[in-house]
């Protein structure tokens, strides 16, 4: 059951093509051309060389693709399952009153089953199995059937949406099954094999071939927390929940969603690492839920306007544009405009490494920021709290700058009346709201909205409209503001 995210694919996009072996190709010259050339005698050509197929190349030795599979396959499971939904009968009002949908007929909702079909990938001898949240998601029975055509029930131990997650267990009945072996996917390179197996369209057990085509994919909007290996090897519904294998035999993936107009494989597949599905999968079996870690910020990626205006050496590591009172990242001192470049020894240049960075890290652990404040580097030392659930999704904003002034803003005072005009939430203290904004503005272009709330100008907070107007008026080249919307804070830069 794996999920088309079409809307994601460009108009332009291009298929590849599969390179079976070298090809030559000679030019011929025209009778013409060979007429008034001098004669000599004809070089001989050198033999062309045959480059091998993947497939048929042996890996370290005697092992080939085949043999890889082979060993593989009885621990990649098909699974189907059954839910029921409750939907409203249709209105047929020629019926009348004594049609079958009248009183006597039952017009109210009805209970319809629905049937899905995707893999999973068996992780322990006793009937484990890792697949997609999504598969079993609301699941009132659960059927998984082997490579060797054996049939068992399931039930979910738990569920992760927020990484689309989920780990079954067979009853075995006594039965051990085959595990699968786990490797690392943080070694996987641009360009290794890898080979997806799974149950595409309920055919029953397929294996595919491609490359990884890329790593840490994320923002895709498949799910919270997103940190995708992107491979070229075919995946099609049914595919959710399967392997996406190394060339040794180890799973490095659970395979998740793909890039299609169609719906089928057009070349752009992803998966979960398994960096990233292991420790969740542990959580999922011992205790039926995850427990990340919480900072309690809000935050945005540093593009070169950010940079510029908070004169940072480069437009690196992730902005924290807001700290919330008595969270994790406030009691360790936390400030906002701070920009984290480190997690503990990892690098964090992106909204989505630094959420997963923090998420992954576990409810209270304790992580050392590397912090540029004020262009001077600082060391904070953070004992996380657990996330709430309110906050999955409020984890990061984006601010936008194209250029222009704030001519064509309007702002008014935070008070009563703005406040319900724009239903600004009373834990917003203080500000000024943007009352009016021409839509041709620059401003506008820049990504301001009405009923934003204005909470700083160039670093220094505002609370009036002509404190407001004064710091607008000493600004020169571009105006760094920090905007309240909806309960989030964001950094906008909007030049002149």
């Amino acid at each position: 059951m794996i999920r088309p995210i079409s809307r994601l694919v460009p108009s332009w996009l291009v298929l590849g093509s599969l390179a079976l072996g070298g090809v030559g190709c000679a030019k011929a010259q025209s009778p013409q051309l060979r007429a008034e050339l001098p004669t000599a005698p004809a070089a001989e050509a050198p033999p062309l060389a045959v480059l091998p197929h993947p497939a048929l190349t042996k890996l370290g030795g005697d092992v080939s693709i085949a043999d890889v599979t082979e060993r593989v396959l009885p621990s990649v499971v098909n699974i189907s399952m059954t839910k029921v939904t409750r939907m409203s009968a249709p209105v047929l009002p020629f019926f009348g009153p004594f049609g079958p949908f009248g009183p006597e007929g039952g017009g109210g909702p009805r209970e319809q089953q629905e049937h899905g079909l995707g893999s999973g990938v068996v992780v322990s001898k006793d009937g484990y199995v890792l697949t997609n949240n999504h598969v079993v998601s609301e699941a009132q029975e659960i059927k998984v059937t082997l490579s060797d055509r054996r049939e068992f029930p399931a039930k979910v131990i738990g569920t992760d949406p927020k990484s689309d997650l989920a780990v079954i267990k067979i009853d075995t009945r006594g039965s051990e099954l085959t595990p699968i072996a786990f490797g690392d996917s943080s070694r996987l390179r641009l360009g290794d094999v890898v080979l997806a197996i799974g149950d595409p369209f309920g055919v029953g057990q397929t294996v595919t071939m491609g490359i990884v085509s890329a790593k840490g994919r994320a923002d895709v909007g498949i799910a919270t927390y997103e940190d995708f290996i992107q491979t070229d090897a075919a995946i099609n519904p049914g595919n959710s929940g399967g392997a996406l294998i190394n060339t040794d035999g180890e799973l490095v993936g659970i395979n998740t969603a793909i890039l299609s107009r169609s719906g089928g494989y057009q070349g752009i597949g992803f998966a979960i690492p398994t960096k990233m599905a292991l420790p969740i999968m542990n959580s999922l079996k011992t205790d039926g839920k995850v427990s990340r870690g919480w900072l309690g910020v809000a935050i945005q990626d540093v593009d070169p306007q950010i940079a510029e205006a908070l004169k940072l050496p480069s437009a690196s590591g992730v902005l924290l544009s807001d700290v919330r009172a008595g969270g994790p990242a406030a009691s360790a001192g936390l400030k906002r405009g701070d920009v984290v470049l480190k997690v503990d020894a990892a690098t964090v240049n992106t909204t989505g490494e630094f959420r997963n960075a923090i998420a992954d890290a576990g409810a209270r652990h304790k992580v050392t920021l590397q912090v540029l404040r004020d262009s001077n580097p600082v060391s904070v030392d953070v004992q996380l709290g657990e996330q709430p659930d309110r906050d999955a999704r409020q984890a990061s904003s984006s601010g936008a700058a194209h250029g222009g002034a704030l001519d064509g803003v309007v702002v008014s005072d935070l008070n009563a009346e703005s406040r319900r005009e724009f239903e600004i939430d009373n834990d917003v203290r203080d500000g000024v709201v943007i009352a009016r904004l021409d839509p041709n503005s620059t401003a506008a272009r820049a990504g301001l909205r009405p009923g934003d709330v204005i909470v700083e100008v160039n670093r220094t907070h505002v609370d009036t409209p002509q404190r407001f107007q004064e710091l607008y008026v000493k600004s020169k080249n571009s105006v760094l503001l920090l905007v309240n919307r909806q309960g989030n804070n964001i950094y906008v830069v909007v030049k002149s």
